[in-house]
């Protein structure tokens, strides 16, 4: 039996006397759509932001592919996930080319790495406009299917989207999700949530 890709048993999280997050198991299958549902507030992006190795857990273990999240393998959990959050996470004030630039450099990829993966991602979203072109003049619809190829770059196994069509017209919307289903299809592993 395979081992699944995401494995939480007992996680919470607190801030003081606060929980943001109490007593939650759960695994998740390599390739499988997992949906994290809940109210705003529910400790949602609390535990995505565990599971992207962004916040330590107060208490419980997190496996990510097959790595345990403990204090110092942080950096090793960040290679193994791409994460993008519900806010735009790409910067408004720069182009699509430079965004992309510098989250390849955040990722130590090679000029080389970097220019196929480009290449690939912007061919999977059909994305034929100039890379030059302000994040700010983008619709919402292709701001959040940049963003989707921005946490893609470095080829993770797995892919969280916070909220990812929240503001986004239908149209997109509808299209976003075609995107995360050809993802599942070709062997990621998404992890959305939404309330």
């Amino acid at each position: 039996m395979n081992q699944p890709i995401v494995s939480v048993k007992n996680l919470s999280v607190r801030f003081g006397t606060f929980y943001a997050v109490k007593n939650v198991s759960f695994q998740v299958d390599r390739g499988e759509i997992f949906g994290f549902l809940g109210a705003n507030g529910a400790g949602k992006t609390t535990t995505i932001r565990v599971l992207c190795g962004l916040l330590p857990a107060t208490e419980g273990t997190v496996f990510i592919d097959n790595e345990r999240f403990t204090r110092g393998t942080e950096n090793l959990i960040k290679q193994k996930v791409g994460y993008m959050s519900q806010k735009f996470t790409l910067y408004e004030g720069i182009s699509i080319a430079e965004n992309m630039e510098f989250a390849a450099a955040l990722h130590h990829l090679d000029k080389k790495r970097y220019e196929q993966r480009r290449t690939e991602l912007l061919r999977f979203i059909d994305f034929r406009e100039d890379l030059s072109l302000l994040v700010r003049d983008l619709p919402g619809g292709i701001k959040q299917e940049i963003a989707l190829c921005v946490s893609l770059l470095h080829d993770p196994p797995i892919i969280f989207l916070d909220e990812p069509t929240a503001g986004v017209a239908p149209k997109a919307r509808a299209r976003f999700w075609d995107l995360i289903r050809h993802l599942s299809y070709t062997g990621n592993t998404v992890f959305v949530t939404t309330h």
